[in-house]
């Protein structure tokens, strides 16, 4: 736990978590709350491997998002690490926030999450995300099988890609959260440290590129950045992890077009983040079933071991 910071009197501020099953658009509700990219997003499960925290502070509250993988049924190490990753992220939180897909039937997935909330003594919220892809009869439809899943302090339906109701969900959260200090300062985003979130902005690219067929044998780790001051520059230079030979031949492409694209995309985008120019080096390695191999798992960053 952060030192705390002494704030004003009726100044509010907890822990809220974001959970569901892969691809409700957590991360996507993070970064708008927030205003800016900090979390990468994809149509592709496994998307969010690291219980990510952002820090959103305003006058009256201090609000900390913990974005967490999404639950589902493990196939591997990798799979049962991001599920403890993310069933951790409920314990001692001021407010669960459940989000359910409000253009897909509820099913035993949410469910099985749903039943993981019950347990936690935290306030709850259901949130019915992506209302822009849903008609009103599919949300009322939602919204009622929804409320049997749980008993709910408060219930919001939002579309984080057009920014509907994104205000609201932020008010209902606050309400709920208790009065207390300022946990971080009140300038910083995240408490990841930059590498990880320069590793992950390079792996949503290749998310992006290749949708099914590689992503999920994907790892990126950073094997060094520095800052060139007098050039206001920074020097990256990562490296692609994959479990097979054939795979690492999809990721280079032919002539290289493949890498040079995911190169052009990620540096564009770290620039943004950075707040300078970029020089982004990427190779590619193969290392042999590495989503088996938990102590791997851990060296990436991802899951528990983070």
């Amino acid at each position: 736990m952060p030192d705390m910071i002494l704030a004003a009197d009726g100044f509010k501020s907890g822990f809220v978590t974001l959970v569901g099953r892969p691809n409700a658009g957590k991360s996507t509700l993070l970064n708008a709350l927030m205003g800016k990219k900090i979390a990468i997003t994809s149509n592709t499960a496994q998307t969010t491997r690291h219980r990510f925290r952002a820090v959103l502070t305003r006058e009256g509250f201090q609000m900390i998002i913990v974005d967490t993988p999404g639950l589902h049924k493990p196939h591997d190490a990798l799979g049962e690490e991001l599920n403890t990753s993310a069933l951790k992220a409920l314990e001692d939180v001021d407010v669960a926030a459940m989000l359910i897909d409000s253009s897909k039937p509820i099913g035993r997935g949410d469910e099985w999450v749903a039943a993981q909330l019950r347990g936690c003594r935290s306030r709850k919220i259901c949130v019915l995300s992506k209302v822009d892809l849903a008609t009103p009869d599919q949300i009322a439809a939602q919204r009622e099988a929804a409320e049997g899943l749980a008993e709910w302090d408060a219930m919001v339906a939002l579309s984080a890609e057009t920014g509907y109701n994104v205000d609201a969900f932020a008010e209902e959260v606050v309400y709920l959260l208790p009065e207390g200090p300022a946990w971080f300062p009140p300038d910083m985003e995240t408490d990841q440290p930059i590498e990880v979130v320069v590793a992950e902005f390079i792996r949503e690219k290749i998310l992006r590129t290749f949708h099914d067929e590689v992503p999920h044998a994907i790892g990126v780790a950073l094997n060094e950045m520095e800052y060139d001051r007098k050039k206001d520059l920074y020097r990256i230079f990562a490296v692609i992890y994959v479990e097979r030979d054939s795979q690492k031949g999809i990721i280079i492409g032919k002539r290289g077009a493949a890498i040079k694209r995911i190169g052009i995309e990620a540096r564009a985008d770290l620039e943004q983040l950075l707040g300078c120019r970029v020089f982004l080096d990427l190779s590619v390695k193969v290392k042999k079933n590495w989503r088996r191999d938990a102590s791997q798992i851990r060296r990436f960053g991802y899951g528990e071991g983070a």
